[in-house]
């Protein structure tokens, strides 16, 4: 193997925790750009507005291939006090959900993604629990990762300091990502060390590219393929969430590193901030649910 093909994981300095730690301990070592703050308000916003709001803002009507059936996927109270938001659905985002009073659960990852399914097994569990506790779901997909201000992507790229930010990544004939210049070049380990420090996630690196880099594209989640648009763009560095293996050697054959830094943890971005933007936008008590899969 040639020393430019040698793959390396970068150990992270965040022990990732268990599903049963308390929602509480995460804030306290996490980077502050993307913790949420444990703050009460006391204003509260009729459900169908905020859900109109939500689909207009987020633009979900540009995405209407999105296998996600985005939206509001689960109706419940009329009125919403209180938001939580998750990368995913599981049973267990939905106990936390409920344990910090929420009214309404933003996802990334929905309940439902096209195909018919019978509300039976843990998808019969996890309605039941919703519908029993009048917690509204709402979920966006590739909105989320598509878009400017809240978005995963272009929200990753804020956070790692890159300039000059132009549309990168397409899919079906929409561009999902972003790529951009870093004001100073550096070398791929510090890189791969500031991803790792903002995101709290190993780095699994791939250096099939320079070992000082400049240029960079981000696809969060599954988008390890998009590899061979970051040659085609001039880019020396990709960022996404998951390898794959039929793409392993497309970044040393293009001349390209690839970072991966967890489909999970890449697509924490937009959830907080979409938070963010709740918050201050009406007043909304938020509340993010921490639930790594190491994935």
């Amino acid at each position: 193997m040639r020393a430019q093909e040698q793959t390396y994981l970068l150990r992270a300095r965040h022990v990732k925790r268990r599903h049963d730690v308390p929602l509480h301990s995460e804030a306290q070592d996490r980077e502050p750009t993307l913790a949420l703050a444990h703050l009460t308000y006391a204003d509260s916003m009729q459900r169908d507005e905020l859900v109109s709001w939500l689909d207009d803002y987020l633009d979900l009507a540009a995405f209407p291939d999105d296998p996600s059936l985005n939206g509001l996927q689960v109706e419940g109270s009329a009125e919403v006090h209180k938001v939580a938001v998750a990368v995913d659905c599981s049973l267990t985002t939905f106990e936390q959900a409920a344990e910090v009073g929420a009214d309404m659960l933003i996802t990334h990852h929905g309940l439902f993604w096209g195909t018919p399914l019978a509300v039976a097994g843990p998808h019969r569990k996890r309605l039941a629990y919703l519908l029993e506790r009048d917690i509204s779901l709402y979920a966006a997909h590739l909105p989320l990762d598509a878009h400017r201000e809240v978005g995963n992507n272009w929200g990753l790229a804020r956070l790692l300091g890159l300039d000059e930010p132009t549309p990168f990544g397409s899919w079906r004939g929409r561009t999902l990502g972003v790529a951009g210049v870093f004001p100073t070049p550096m070398s791929l380990r510090d890189l791969a060390d500031l991803i790792e420090r903002t995101l709290g996630e190993a780095v699994l690196v791939h250096a099939g590219g320079p070992i000082e880099v400049s240029r960079m594209g981000i696809v969060s989640g599954s988008a390890a393929g998009i590899v061979t648009e970051a040659a085609a763009a001039g880019l020396d560095t990709f960022l996404t969430g998951e390898p794959k293996h039929d793409h392993f050697y497309d970044p040393f054959e293009l001349g390209v590193n690839a970072l991966y830094a967890g489909h999970y943890m890449t697509e924490t971005v937009g959830v907080k901030l979409l938070a963010d933007e709740l918050r201050d936008r009406f007043s909304l008590a938020t509340e993010f649910v921490l639930l790594p899969t190491g994935l």
